[in-house]
């Protein structure tokens, strides 16, 4: 190909993104991760906030990936305080998937505590790929303060979350198996045995987790 029928075809994708049909969007953004460019960014961003399909969003992040961090970054970041929920979850998801670690500021106790449970799944992920070593504790901390939100899916992607930080989190699950509320009790425990055993299926752990908490009753009860 060359530089002269370049442009035409950038143009073609661009537009491409932009298309009602599903698999021309999905042709789109491979295309542009395939010969990535400066032009490309800001409309593979601005999809990733209103892309109905997942599998195009997956393929709008890998294209956002090839491109230099040095374009991307600034975008993404901005992006991550956007009042669409959607676009929140994208950005927080595609920059955690690039890795920089100078993304960690923008991953702050608002997005993690995040009323849109995507977009905070979408942030603990985030969290635990970004967070600098010496902040590890301080993120489980805030992480642990979720525990017994949602359903299974939110649940088991905080667990998730929680045990890719390793032993830090120890001390806020004993704290958290204790607490007042049976769903957090529950949850810390399924997340304590997630940590001892990797392989433990997690709606199993859960399922025990709450057999312990009806047998041992609430935390003082005499029981």
């Amino acid at each position: 190909m060359t530089m002269t029928r370049g442009v035409p075809d950038a143009e073609r994708t661009l537009q491409g993104l932009e298309d009602g049909r599903s698999s021309v969007r999905l042709r789109a953004a491979l295309a542009a991760g395939t010969a990535p460019g400066p032009h490309f960014v800001d409309k593979l961003v601005e999809r990733c906030a209103v892309e109905p399909e997942l599998f195009v969003r997956d393929m709008l992040t890998w294209a956002l990936v090839r491109h230099p961090v040095s374009l991307t970054l600034p975008r993404l970041l901005a992006e991550a305080a956007s009042e669409r929920a959607q676009a929140r979850s994208q950005a927080l998801h595609t920059l955690s998937k690039i890795g920089d670690r100078r993304a960690w500021q923008v991953v702050t106790p608002a997005l993690l505590s995040d009323a849109d449970d995507a977009v905070a799944r979408s942030a603990w992920r985030a969290a635990v790929v970004l967070v600098p070593d010496d902040e590890r504790s301080a993120l489980a901390a805030v992480l642990a303060a979720q525990l017994g939100r949602g359903g299974p899916e939110t649940q088991l992607s905080l667990s998730q979350a929680l045990t890719a930080l390793g032993e830090v989190i120890v001390p806020v699950l004993e704290s958290a198996a204790t607490a007042g509320d049976p769903g957090v009790r529950a949850h810390a425990l399924a997340t304590q045995r997630l940590l001892r055993d990797p392989d433990a299926g997690f709606r199993q752990a859960v399922e025990e987790a709450k057999r312990v908490v009806a047998l041992n009753g609430a935390p003082g009860d005499g029981r």
